[in-house]
Formats: C-alpha cells, structure tokens, sequence
C-alpha cells in the first residue's frame, strides 16, 4: 500500500447502535430475549418472534415504554436536549432480514439531539494525555434488523433479532484520528453499561459501529467523499478499520482517481475494508412519518424523573476515584472506562483500603495488558476482587515482589487460584534476608570487575545493571529496595 505525507487529514464520524436490555421488543410483546443468561447461539431459531415482528399483513405496532425511557436516559447522560415531541418514521429498504420491507426508526424529528462527550485517551506516539469535546448530531430510537445465516448455495433468515430495540447515536464529524475514536466508543459504551440500558455484549453485536472516514488536504475545510464501515463490534477493530481505510483512500489518491461514496465492510483477518454496496442517501429510503405511530410526546416532568434515576455516570466516578483514592486522572478514567473494571477495583479496595494505588497499579497495568487482545476482556477471565486485594497485602508485606505478582496476575486470570496458593505453589516468596543478598550481591559484583570499575568511577548509571542482575540471579524474588541498598554500600566500600 502506497503511503503517503502528512498532507492530508482524516475526517472521521461514528454512528453507533446499541441494543436495549429491554425484556420485550421495540414494537411487539415477543421476548428481546428468550433466556438473558443465555447467549444469543443458544436461542431457537426464530423463536422469539410474533407476526409483528415478521412483517404480516394487518399487524400493528406498538411502543415500548421502557425503551422509550432508555433511551432518554443515553440522551441525558450525553447532554443532549430531549426533545418533547418526536416522531416514528418509516425507512424503506429491501433485505430478507427487514421482513415488512421498512424499518421503523426517526429521521428530521428525533427524541435527542445536540450532545457531546469530553474524551480523554494517550496518544500512542508521544505518550501525550489528550482531551477533546466530540460533538453528539442526534440520538434516535429505532428497530433492530433480523440475521441471514448463509449457507452453501443459499440463505436462512433468524428473525430473533428483528424488532429488538436499538437506540442509534450519531456523532459529529470531529474525530481525527482512529485514537479519538476509540476513546469516544469506551466513553460511550462505559455510559450505556453504567445506566444499564444495554447489555454490552460486542460480541453478540449489543454495541456495534459504523464509521464514516474521508481525507481531505490540510487546511481545507470542505470535506472529501466518505466511505462508511458497517457493522464492526470491537473497539480495536474499529481502530484498525479506520487506519487501514484512511490509508486506503490516500493510495486511492495518489494514484490520480477518485474515492467513490460507497459502503465497506471490515476483513480483520486480512486487515483490509472491502466494498459492499453504492452508499444509499437519505432520499433513497423514502422516510415519512409512520401512520400507525402517533408522535412520542414526553413533559418535562417525564424528563426530570428520569433524570434522576441516572446513576454516578463514568465521569462522576473518575473524579471520585482522583479525591478518594488519590488515583492519577488517566490511571482513573482506565478503571472508570468499563463498569466491570470499576466495580472488581472498589471491591477490592473495600478489603484492602491502604492498597488503593497498589490495586490500581495492578489493573491498569498488566492486567489491562494481558487482556488487551482476549476476546471479551477482563469479563472472561477468573480475576476477583479478594485476588487483587491479597496480591497488594502481599506486596505491602513483602511476601512478593511487585515483578513477581505480575506472574501471579498471568496465572489466577485463567485459573481462579488464590493468590496466595499460587505464591506458594510456584516458590515465589520474596528473599528478605540481608545475608542470603549480600553474597549475591557479592557474586555479581566479583563477575563483572569492569562494570564495578566504571561505577565507583562516576558511571552511576550502572545501579540499575547491578540490581537487575541481582534480581536475575535471585530468579526475581529478592527484596528490589534491600538489594539496591546493598549494592550502593558494597560499591562505595
């Protein structure tokens, strides 16, 4: 793939659809789920499903009221003005998962408009902590499509999905970078799942995206032509999707054509976008309000009494966890990024107040390093609270080092082992004895006479060598602070 200079920018903008954990559809009384303990696999196909749902002749609609409050609700938390009067289109497409041949959703008259989120997130190059405002165009209530399951030589339909209520969160396009975007959809997804108006499953596609991505020169502010990404529901892979199509259309470029408006879809496997279909423009799906839905009329009363059902959102928490815990701003919006991370960090903390810093540390570090790529994140693995609050004790105590709990970390995320079972068992109690230290300390001084040379020469930098080849002599349990003090007073002997 060509690349090319820093002359053009990207222009990026979000479309996110999120599933509500309603019991019912959006329109009907068949079930949104059959078992929510169970997965969407598990469910008999078309099982959940009414003549509403596909499409009969002679049915009619009805609203569901708690998806209606969901949704206010996202809008709320999002600061977006919740408007009183709203209205139920009809959007006109054609694909057997969209039975009646039309999706019920909102077009000029939504029920949320003008928001925003703040973002925070580290660029990956400088290390820099950023922050920006990214603009929220609207928030609309609509029905989910069903699934076509594709088989050798023909298609099946799952309409269990169809009718599922989904609330559609379009973004301005202020993003530019795949980095904002990614801070944007975790900020996102960490306000959903803290109101509890979605499940948050990506991958049964409870929160999934579409990007819209254009490059234009530096300097010029008319936008070039898009292309939208359909469907991708994983943070990363949005990242990626973005990059790689950034690149895409800058080749496009430079090879003197044009990019084309269409729709791709996203390879993760091979790491590329490739085209779907002509993107439709709103004129093509021949929106008109939808005759057997009156318009959602809501008082500000309704409004205010939903309001005050929001819980501490993500934001609120992280200030808390700053004054509280004392946490660093960037280590707090990590843990305060997914309710999952916020509630294990808490309850940890609750068993081990003094460890705060410590626990955290843990988290945020490699624990969000070994569950960075794993699918379904912290939630699959076996971490609980009382192992973060005994691995921090430990290291308080001294029983471990703090290069040590990493490996315990690795272990009880697949295992469930105790902590400290797992010290145990793999001999990995810390060496607190000053003479066991000192004689090897001794040993690798007397190993490396030019290193020694050159640090009581002046070479202080050399500390860290001595220690390190202490630890490694020692199989890493020796006391780091008792080791580094032996050296310096064995060196300047």
């Amino acid at each position: 793939m060509v690349r090319m200079s820093t002359e053009f920018e990207p222009v990026i903008g979000l479309e996110v659809h999120i599933q509500l954990s309603t019991e019912s559809k959006m329109y009907s009384t068949a079930k949104a789920r059959l078992h929510h303990e169970a997965s969407v696999a598990e469910e008999p196909v078309n099982a959940n499903t009414t003549p509403v749902c596909a499409g009969h002749p002679g049915t009619l609609p009805v609203v569901n009221k708690k998806a209606v409050e969901y949704a206010v609700m996202a809008g709320l938390a999002t600061h977006c003005k919740i408007n009183t009067t709203s209205v139920f289109a009809r959007k006109h497409y054609f694909y057997p998962d969209l039975p009646k041949g039309y999706q019920i959703s909102q077009f000029d008259q939504p029920l949320c408009e003008h928001g925003f989120l703040d973002i925070e997130w580290k660029d990956e190059k400088s290390g820099q902590e950023c922050t920006k405002r990214i603009g929220i165009t609207r928030i609309h209530m609509e029905e989910d499509a069903g699934k076509n399951v594709h088989l050798s030589g023909f298609s099946l339909v799952n309409l269990n999905r169809a009718g599922v209520p989904l609330i559609e969160v379009v973004s301005e396009p202020d993003f530019r970078s795949a980095e904002e975007a990614g801070a944007y959809l975790r900020k996102l997804y960490a306000i959903v799942t803290t109101l509890g108006v979605c499940d948050g499953n990506l991958q049964e596609g409870n929160f999934r995206c579409d990007a819209n991505v254009s490059i234009r020169p530096v300097g010029q502010e008319k936008f070039g032509t898009r292309a939208e990404i359909k469907n991708v529901n994983s943070f990363r892979f949005v990242e990626k999707a973005i990059e790689v199509e950034i690149e895409r259309q800058k080749a496009v470029i430079s090879s003197g054509q044009k990019v084309i408006q269409e729709t791709r879809l996203y390879d993760s496997a091979k790491n590329t976008t490739v085209s779907m279909r002509a993107k439709e423009e709103a004129d093509d799906y021949r929106y008109f309000p939808d005759p057997d839905l009156p318009p959602l009329v809501l008082s500000n009363e309704d409004i205010e009494t939903l309001r005050k059902r929001i819980p501490e959102l993500p934001d609120q928490k992280r200030d808390r966890f700053v004054t509280e815990y004392g946490l660093s701003r960037y280590d707090a919006t990590v843990i305060t990024g997914d309710q999952t991370w916020s509630q294990l960090f808490e309850a940890a903390v609750k068993r081990a107040p003094n460890d705060a810093k410590t626990i955290s540390n843990l988290l945020t570090g490699e624990v969000a390093r070994l569950v960075k790529d794993r699918e379904g994140g912290l939630a699959t693995t076996h971490l609980k609270a009382e192992h973060l609050s005994d691995l921090s004790l430990a290291i308080a105590q001294k029983i471990v080092s703090v290069t040590a709990a990493k490996h315990v970390i690795a272990v009880v995320l697949d295992s469930g082992e105790s902590a400290l079972a797992t010290i145990d068992r793999l001999g990995l109690k810390q060496v607190n004895d000053t003479g066991a230290i000192e004689t090897m300390v001794d040993q690798v001084i007397a190993h490396n006479p030019k290193q020694t040379e050159e640090f009581r020469a002046g070479k202080d930098k050399l500390l860290g060598f001595f220690v390190g080849q202490v630890m490694k002599a020692m199989g890493g349990k020796g006391n780091p602070a008792m080791i580094q003090e032996i050296v310096i007073k064995k060196l300047k002997s």
